[in-house]
């Protein structure tokens, strides 16, 4: 009896060692394909830095769904170079969705930190911290899904954006690719569908109601104009107005 357990206890070390080598194996086998899942999403940045703005996924994910549903709304999406979008909506963009947009490299630490504790005090998670970096990237390659994998995937992705494109130009894919409304993609659909003008016209009114739409676009929009989107309007009216002295 003693000599069958000291053969138990033997043979538990050798156990570990093979639990712990299929479990090497199966991280391996995981960092692998996530390894060439991101090599398949890699963009040609070379024509993302200089070409045409191209359809990006949400895009492409409503044009199959009103395929199979034809009670969604039809699809509004016309990109325009950045010169042809009202400065006063680049500017809204910037206060309402990324304050430092230009001098952050892709993430705000600063703004996930302050997430961080707001979302503490709350004891939800109801403030993000995505730049229009990642916004971008996540718009232009990737799905809706909150999976932590997806989220590494934005990172990495961002991180190479920064990296090959400047600055104005991001804004520009971002301006062209965020969802407006339902169905509405890009500043020029909206302008055109809420006020039946080119985005260049915009007023400063129009562009600060543009950017409250953000967050939450199918439900909070200048159609509908929700308490919520009001309160987000009137609060990037407050920034970017001066104070009075």
């Amino acid at each position: 009896m003693r000599l069958f357990r000291r053969r138990r206890r033997a043979a538990t070390p050798s156990r570990r060692r093979r639990l712990w080598s299929w479990l090497a194996l199966v991280a391996l086998l995981v960092i692998g394909a996530d390894g060439l899942y991101l090599a398949w999403l890699w963009p040609d940045w070379e024509q993302l830095a200089a070409g045409p703005v191209p359809e990006s996924s949400f895009i492409h994910t409503y044009r199959e769904r009103r395929e199979h549903d034809r009670r969604l709304p039809p699809l509004r999406w016309q990109p325009v170079p950045l010169s042809r979008i009202a400065p006063a909506l680049r500017r809204a963009v910037i206060v309402a969705e990324d304050s430092r947009f230009y001098s952050h490299e892709g993430v705000d630490l600063t703004a996930v930190l302050e997430a961080l504790e707001y979302n503490w005090e709350q004891g939800k998670a109801r403030h993000g911290a995505s730049t229009i970096s990642q916004q971008t990237v996540k718009n232009l390659f990737l799905s809706p899904s909150r999976n932590p994998l997806r989220k590494w995937h934005e990172l990495v992705l961002t991180w190479a954006m920064e990296n090959n494109l400047r600055k104005r130009r991001i804004l520009e894919l971002y301006l062209n690719v965020a969802e407006f409304g339902p169905g509405v993609y890009g500043a020029e659909a909206a302008a055109r569908a809420y006020w039946g003008i080119p985005a260049e016209a915009l007023t400063a009114g129009q562009a600060v109601e543009l950017a409250a739409t953000l967050p939450a676009p199918t439900r909070d929009n200048p159609a509908s104009r929700t308490p919520q989107f009001l309160r987000r309007y009137a609060k990037i009216l407050r920034h970017l107005t001066p104070p009075r002295l």
